[in-house]
């Protein structure tokens, strides 16, 4: 049984690897640190989002860190994703943002352009941090013109998250290859058997609609701007709020009310679309029994799905860049950090923490076996590059889309406001 799991793993990271490979992402460079502290003690400000669960993770993480290395302490910080992003870019833009942040793809052109991200590659050359023994190709997620600014600590890709109990009433049964319009007609089945709603609603979310896109040989982003028309988003929510008002799709007033509680592990839809790795939210915030199924095509082939992965940043301002280093450096390859952090966050990024953590878990098992699947099908893809103020767009994306579900905007009024928000974005991130 262990030779067994160790060649599933083994092949698990030579396809993941192999389709990492074309991950690719170009921009501009950002500015370096400043000087570390002499010999004594330092504090380092660690901030990061997510819920409950992640947070008493990361603290029982810290604590290890600190433990190990008593001369650097870790004071932390967490927020729900929104608010997160809110109070990071005020600190940024006050000159006094926390010395290491949890990071993502969407924010780093836009941070880098601002000088707000720390060069990690001269702590690399100095020995603070290192680069080896990650998962093929994830070690230069991050790398942008030469520089390096965050290491990943996991992978993760988009997944439909199902409560097991209700699809198995309902006699619904998702299978690898299911187009949309098998995915709708369960839906249909389960509202009609069961009387839960089958989806919380994807319209508000923008990872959704770009694998619906990249299904199509578009995608939400080009390097430079949307890559879709207004035409495009006008359909897919006027759709939506049809679904909305036939039940097909969750209550957004309801969904609303149990926030920040997703409305799956809620029992307030049969499912929902998110990154794989939340099943494990799921697991902690629901009563029932969670799974992760696979993508609904268009073709029955294409997916449209590519590995993302959280990283952890350091910030320019910092004045302890040899701790940030330090800090960030055992995050990501401590092997008790990867058992205590399990698939939290994805797949762990190195093979230290790989190799250190056993699921043992339903829940880390799925988020194994999800991962190895579409990498071993082959339906991976090299991520949609995301150009400075794609973060200002996804957060007008889910703005905008609650708005127009809960009546205070058309489908046309509200697709005609994120393609102007987003021509003001593009036009002050240039």
């Amino acid at each position: 049984m262990r030779t067994s799991r160790h060649v599933e793993r083994r092949t698990f990271l030579k396809a993941a690897g192999a389709s990492l490979a074309t991950v690719g992402l170009t921009a501009a460079g950002c500015g370096g640190g400043s000087g570390s502290a002499g010999g004594g003690p330092v504090t380092i400000r660690y901030a990061w989002w997510g819920a409950d669960d992640r947070a008493n993770r990361m603290n029982q993480a810290v604590a290890l860190f600190e433990k190990k290395h008593p001369k650097i302490k870790v004071k932390t910080d967490f927020q729900p994703y929104v608010d997160f992003w809110k109070k990071f870019n005020t600190q940024a833009a006050g000159g006094n943002p926390p010395d290491v942040i949890q990071n993502a793809v969407t924010f780093l052109r836009k941070y880098e352009a601002r000088n707000v991200l720390l060069d990690l590659k001269p702590q690399v050359q100095a020995g603070n941090l290192s680069t080896d023994n990650f998962r093929a190709g994830l070690e230069k997620f991050a790398e942008i013109d030469g520089k390096l600014l965050g290491l990943p600590v996991g992978s993760n890709s988009m997944g439909y998250i199902i409560d097991e109990k209700v699809y198995e009433k309902a006699g619904v049964t998702p299978e690898f290859g299911w187009t949309w319009d098998d995915w709708y007609a369960g839906l249909q089945k389960i509202k009609s058997r069961t009387g839960v709603a089958g989806d919380s609603g994807p319209h508000s979310i923008m990872y959704y609609y770009d694998l619906k896109l990249r299904q199509q040989g578009k995608a939400f982003f080009t390097e430079n701007g949307l890559g879709f028309q207004e035409s495009d988003l006008e359909a897919e929510w006027t759709e939506a709020m049809k679904r909305i008002r036939s039940g097909i799709y969750t209550d957004p007033k309801k969904a609303e009310q149990i926030k920040p509680k997703a409305a799956t592990a809620g029992a307030l839809s049969a499912g929902e679309f998110t990154w794989d790795n939340f099943t494990v939210r799921y697991a902690a915030e629901g009563k029932s029994s969670y799974g992760i199924a696979p993508i609904p095509t268009t073709d029955g082939k294409k997916t449209g799905q590519y590995l993302g992965s959280l990283m952890l940043s350091g910030t320019a301002r910092t004045k302890h860049p040899k701790e940030v280093a330090t800090f960030i450096n055992f995050m990501v390859h401590d092997p008790e950090v990867g058992r205590i952090m399990g698939y939290d966050r994805g797949v762990l990024s190195t093979t230290e923490q790989f190799e250190a953590f056993e699921p043992t878990d339903k829940v880390s098992k799925q988020i194994s076996a999800y991962e190895t699947k579409i990498a071993e099908s082959g339906v991976l893809e090299p991520i949609t590059p995301h150009p400075a103020g794609a973060d200002v767009i996804e957060a007008a994306f889910l703005r905008l889309a609650t708005e127009m579900s809960l009546d205070k905007a058309s489908p046309g009024e509200a697709v005609d406001k994120l393609f102007s928000e987003a021509k003001t974005a593009f036009t002050s991130n240039a």
